[in-house]
């Protein structure tokens, strides 16, 4: 189950990656700059957000198989307009289109996760199902490279939406049903009592406090990754000198270290502790933040020393970050709340890369100017996230603090705590 769940991560991170390092490519077939290029990013973000908010009321009403595989083929025809599109316009239709679906896929995924794997070993599924985002990287976005400066900037497009095809058809065929989720439901419906509205359904998550803590951890964490990561590509382009053909070796190195590290990132945060982990790697990530954005020009292998610190690092707090945001939740809001989590990140993402891309400025002679600024920004909002992962609690650890209350009562007044 984690394998299917990862291929299809595979292929939503490796379709959104691919924009990054074909950017040069699409600012030279379409004539765009680099606010145009952002607005590519900021497109499919905004899109997933406002599916994720349209997913966070209906969600936890399906199987979350069907659920996700419908998803997954509304993905499938962003996929092919992309691989057809004539102009930029018609590109950044098919963009907000392929958003759309690939936010609400992801918050399915580590739905069904926080649903099938016990908290305990949660980090370690988490590290398996985010190595997606390394296989992506050390296969992803080299071979879109390869391709894109071969056949152009469409044919990218076309091998992932093969290679998805074949992905949703094992994965129909061998992906498990997850249905634990609607047994409260049919229990409601039983006793005669009337289900909540979508509306209702979403309220009830947004009114929890602990859900709002969450989420606040999700918008500093990928603020700080945005502010910096779209725009890797051009400056390694127009300032540090790498040509085009010299980024996959970098996205190919960092990869295959995320790889190695991102499963071992997950089984030390079920040993230490989630939140423990987390705040190593938040003021570890930092440095690389502020590093990468000061590379003068300089060879492949030298960048590629301080590029794979940054893969490992940023990328690596997102394995115990998933796993605790996942834990927050009930079971029964899980869908919800991860869908809505969704929605916070992609606002995220599209907010910190327009935000960026109104500091940075071309130079006379073509160069990327104020990256600089945008990395002590990143530095800054990760340090920032150290102090405020103390304030996530997960669902568990406020029902044992309830019930340890109620236990603690019941042995001063004589009196047995109350099954409710």
């Amino acid at each position: 189950m984690l394998l299917l769940l990862a291929a299809i991560q595979f292929t939503v991170i490796a379709d959104f990656m691919t924009m990054s390092p074909i950017g040069p490519v699409l600012m030279t077939a379409f004539d765009i700059g680099p606010r145009e290029l952002g607005l590519l990013v900021a497109a499919y973000t905004f899109a997933a957000a406002i599916s994720g908010l349209v997913g966070a009321m209906i969600a936890d009403r399906f199987d979350r198989k069907h659920w996700l595989l419908g998803l997954y083929g509304g993905f499938l025809l962003s996929l092919a307009a992309c691989s057809v599109a004539p102009s930029y316009w018609s590109l950044l239709g098919a963009r907000a289109l392929g958003g759309a679906f690939a936010g609400v896929i992801g918050a399915t995924i580590m739905t069904i996760v926080g649903d099938r794997v016990p908290e305990s070993r949660r980090g370690r599924a988490t590290g398996v199902v985010m190595t997606a985002f390394s296989i992506a990287t050390v296969a992803g976005v080299p071979l879109g490279l390869l391709v894109a400066g071969r056949y152009g900037w469409h044919a990218p497009f076309v091998v992932l939406g093969v290679s998805s095809a074949l992905i949703w058809l094992l994965s129909w065929r061998l992906l498990p049903s997850v249905t634990a989720h609607l047994q409260a439901r049919r229990a409601l419906l039983a006793s005669g009592g009337t289900l909540p509205t979508p509306l209702a359904h979403l309220t009830a998550v947004v009114r929890e406090p602990r859900h709002l803590r969450a989420f606040g951890l999700v918008v500093l964490v990928t603020g700080a990754s945005f502010l910096v990561i779209p725009f890797i590509s051009l400056h390694m382009a127009l300032n540090v000198g790498i040509a085009l053909d010299e980024l996959s070796i970098i996205y190919l190195i960092g990869g295959a270290a995320t790889f190695l590290t991102a499963r071992t990132i997950g089984q030390l945060a079920d040993r230490f502790g989630k939140p423990r982990v987390f705040r190593w790697l938040a003021v570890c990530a930092a440095i690389p933040f502020v590093l990468i954005t000061y590379l003068p020009p300089m060879s492949v292998w030298g960048v590629s020393i301080v590029t794979t610190l940054f893969f490992v690092l940023v990328s690596g707090r997102l394995v115990p970050m998933m796993a605790i945001v996942t834990s927050v939740a009930e079971p029964r809001l899980r869908g919800a709340f991860m869908s809505l989590n969704q929605t916070i990140q992609s606002l995220t993402q599209g907010a910190a890369t327009f935000v960026a891309s109104l500091i940075l400025a071309r130079s006379a002679d073509g160069g990327l100017l104020h990256y600089e600024i945008v990395g002590w920004m990143a530095g800054a909002t990760s340090l920032l996230s150290w102090y405020w992962v103390t304030r996530v609690r997960p669902a568990s650890a406020v029902g044992q603090s309830v019930g340890q209350s109620a236990s603690q009562s019941a042995g001063q007044s004589g009196t047995p705590p109350r099954a409710d």
